[in-house]
């Protein structure tokens, strides 16, 4: 029962963000859903596992295309929370956000934004196209308390597959950027962004320079940069040159009297030796320094990062965008475990695509199309959002309520190790068995356990009729 009660003292701090009172606690019963369901059915499962009456299921559908759940004051209370629930990874008095994209398998063909996706993923699992939903994410990195660095999940939105209107020339990198500079607002903090290779360009640097914060990519084998240009002994006419020596990045490999040979700064490698070198240049796209690291590891090979921080140390470069895969961790439970992607709402007024369609474009649709297929687009982003704070709820459990979590999961995996963190499939477990503990223990007074009473079937689950 303490499990519950710590979920719903969290949940609560979410209050502000729904309309009415009432829209609250149906909120709260779809992240109940999402942190216990055991299938990935939509909304059907949430009634499932919750053990609603067949009446719920219209009134859950509704809460995702409710106005009355405001997806940016949600966002931002949940930033808020998160701020108060875990310590954050930080840099100097910075802290650490991991940007990504991620493309969902999408079959309806009345689904908004529904587009043909390229995967880049070298996989052999992921075929080279697919239909769905083009999404790009946020995650702030988190410290336990055993030290282990976590991704907790912020906001991810569709970035891809409407264009409402034709002189909208904005591309990925710059709705990513619109989407980071809120949340950092939320954060109260100033930010490191640490991204893969197609996140270093200017369209990303420059924005978070302008507003104090800083990036740290990896780059491309093909990238140029540039020494600064030698002060000349006399001024001259005109403006000085700023750009020195054009230098291909990848010949630099090849001066290996400029490396140095260290102790790998990764927890798990204490035993190996890498070799790095490091150089302040001029990268064009910027006009500015940055530090280039170029790391030679003896089992993953070479890789070339960057960073816009001249104070950033190099081993310290290297170990941020080692944390960058804390993300893909993160992507594979929203997808398998909490379903944060699995929503199935379709729009009975929107004409049927062909698959392998492009951009939906709108700008000469009516007025009362393009509202409808706003608030679908909406409806998804509640969705997303809700995901990302089950997931969080369950990460936050995990890493702070670790002997609580262990001491209730009543059941048995091959790989169990209570002085671990759990993962979050393990948390759902502990929470889905001790539901029944909740409804018994809790007083009669209790706003979640009355209103999940209230609009629960009897007759479906035996500890819900003895709680009754």
């Amino acid at each position: 029962m303490v499990l519950w009660l710590e979920w719903f003292r969290c949940v609560l701090d979410l209050r502000p963000a729904c309309a009415r009172g009432r829209t609250f606690l149906w909120m709260c019963l779809a992240l109940l859903g999402l942190s216990v369901r055991a299938e990935l059915a939509g909304v059907t499962s949430f009634v499932r596992a919750a053990g609603l009456t067949p009446e719920a299921y219209p009134k859950l559908l509704h809460l995702f295309h409710s106005p009355g759940v405001d997806v940016d004051r949600l966002s931002s209370a949940w930033v808020g929370l998160v701020r108060r629930l875990f310590t954050p990874l930080r840099v100097g008095d910075r802290v650490v956000v991991v940007a990504d994209g991620l493309k969902v398998p999408k079959e309806g063909r009345k689904m908004p934004a529904v587009k043909k996706l390229h995967q880049e993923s070298a996989n052999n699992s992921k075929p080279p196209f697919i239909s769905g939903h083009s999404c790009q994410a946020l995650a702030l990195l988190v410290l336990g308390p055993l030290g282990r660095v976590s991704a907790v999940p912020l906001v991810s939105r569709i970035h891809e597959g409407l264009v409402f209107s034709n002189r909208d020339q904005r591309s990925l990198l710059d709705k990513l950027v619109e989407l980071l500079l809120p949340v950092a607002g939320w954060m109260e903090s100033a930010v490191v962004l640490v991204a893969d290779a197609y996140y270093a360009s200017r369209k990303i640097a420059v924005p978070l320079l302008d507003q104090g914060h800083h990036l740290v990519t990896r780059v491309r084998s093909n990238a140029v940069a540039c020494r600064p240009a030698p002060r000349p002994r006399r001024a001259r006419r005109g403006r000085p040159r700023l750009y020195g020596t054009k230098l291909k990045l990848s010949a630099l490999w090849n001066d290996r009297d400029r490396f140095h040979s260290v102790r790998s700064p990764l927890q798990e490698e204490q035993r190996v030796r890498i070799h790095y070198r490091c150089e302040d240049l001029l990268w064009r796209p910027v006009g500015r320094l940055v530090r280039f690291v170029w790391i030679d590891h003896p089992l993953r090979g070479r890789l070339l990062l960057m960073t816009t921080d001249l104070q950033l140390d190099p081993l310290q470069v290297l170990l941020l965008y080692s944390y960058r895969f804390r993300i893909e961790v993160s992507f594979k439970q929203a997808l398998h475990t909490i379903g944060t992607y699995a929503y199935r709402f379709w729009m009975m007024a929107m004409q049927p695509r062909r698959r392998g369609a492009g951009d939906q474009y709108l700008h000469r649709t009516s007025d009362d199309y393009r509202r409808l297929v706003r608030r679908k687009l909406a409806a998804y982003h509640r969705s997303i959002q809700l995901g990302c704070i089950a997931q969080g709820l369950l990460q936050h459990l995990a890493l702070n309520r670790r002997k609580q979590v262990w001491r209730h999961f009543r059941s048995w995996m091959r790989t169990m190790n209570p002085a671990a963190p759990p993962s979050e499939a393990v948390v759902a477990e502990a929470l889905r068995g001790t539901l029944p503990e909740f409804l018994l223990g809790a007083s009669d007074g209790h706003k979640l356990k009355k209103f999940l009473l209230d609009h629960a079937d009897p007759k479906r689950r035996v500890a819900l009729r003895l709680a009754g």
